[in-house]
Parts: C-alpha cells; structure tokens; sequence
C-alpha cells in the first residue's frame, strides 16, 4: 500500500468526504460489528479487532484480528490512514461480513468531517457508526447525568453529534454518523448496544480483544 504524504491525506480527505452518504440508506442489521486498533510494541505494530455480534441479541458471532506494521504516523485529524489498513485487513478474514460497524473513533465529528467511521464506511460502503471516547473538535452544553441523555455536538453552527451519557457517574460519548446513516438513527443503535459499561458492547470487546490479544 502506498503511504501518502499529509499533503495527500489531506487531498484524500477532501475527495472521499463528498462520498459520505447523511441519511439512511440501510438495511435493519441481523448482525453489528465493534472495530478497535491497538498499537503494541511502542506503535509499531497495528493491531486491529473486529468483534462480530448478532443484533439485537447482542450474542458473539465471530472475531478477526490482524497485526501489520504501522506506516503511517500519529498526527490527529488523520489517524484513519494509520488505523484502516489494519481494519481492513481484519475484515478481510472474517467468514460473515457484519451489516453494520460501531467504530473506536470519530466520524463527522472531525474537522474536515471525515473521521475513520466515515473512511471505513465509505470504503467499505457500509452502514457506519463513531463512538469516540474523547472530543476532537466542536463544543456542546454539560449532558445531564441519566443514562441516555445527550445534547448536540456542535461546530460553527453545524450539528456534527451528539455528546450522549451511555452511564451514570461516567464520562459521556461522542457520537457522530459514519455513513448511510442519520444522527437519530445512529444514537438509537448505539443505545440499543449499550449495557452496564461505558461503551456499548461492540466497540466494548473489540477494544478488549485488541488489547488482550495474543498471537
């Protein structure tokens, strides 16, 4: 795979984001994915997990893990091309591809409104969901402390996502569309998946595969 520049990512970045599909445009899913990437050995490996679920029953159905050599470097704003070529190495050894993907990181909610959910949904032209444990651009009000409460993410003036509690007493969640989905539906996925923990289950064991993962 060719490593592109910044200057390129960026060009990249640029042309595939027109690409994003905002609405719905799916199939309800029998099956739902979590995708992690860990970076073990000091980063450099990439090591990316794939955790297959049915929906909504939420039972394992399969697991994929991949470790390639990590080529591109850690610069925010761009972290999809250091993460996707591991994820997509992943998704290519599972025996049932899932209907739809809850990705470990951002997605509209980026600064050129391209985030990995939306590379990987793209990519792949899959229904795609970030559930981002931090902010990386936008500001919002406090979220109230009930478990599904959320208030909008915001960036001049555009509504990017949505900050949801997925747990009382915890921090909260950054949610934002990948593709082929809205924001209404993308929340009411991702609050369907969530459980006793932080995460939702998905992107919950996959964050734990890849970084309990040994070859």
């Amino acid at each position: 795979m060719v490593i592109p520049s910044l200057a390129e990512a960026q060009q990249i970045q640029a042309e595939l984001r027109h690409r994003v599909i905002l609405h719905n445009q799916f199939t309800p899913p029998q099956t739902i994915a979590g995708v992690d990437v860990a970076f073990p050995q000091k980063g450099r490996l990439s090591r990316a997990a794939i955790v297959v679920l049915s929906y909504p029953g939420l039972e394992v159905l399969e697991t994929a893990v991949a470790e390639i050599l990590t080529s591109f470097p850690y610069i925010p704003g761009y972290l999809s091309f250091r993460e996707l070529p591991a994820l997509l190495a992943a998704w290519h050894k599972l025996h049932q591809q899932a209907d739809m993907i809850l990705v470990d990181g951002q997605g509209l909610a980026h600064p050129r409104r391209f985030g990995l959910a939306c590379h990987l949904g793209v990519v792949l032209d899959k229904p795609t969901i970030a559930v981002a444990k931090s902010r990386l651009v936008g500001l919002h009000d406090p979220v109230p402390l009930e478990k599904g409460q959320w208030v909008p993410l915001m960036d001049q003036q555009e509504t990017i996502g949505a900050v949801l509690r997925s747990r009382v007493g915890v921090r909260p969640l950054y949610i934002s569309q990948g593709h082929r989905l809205d924001l209404p539906t993308v929340l009411d996925y991702v609050k369907a998946c969530l459980s006793r923990y932080r995460l939702p289950e998905p992107t919950r064991l996959a964050d734990k595969l890849s970084k309990s993962y040994s070859a």
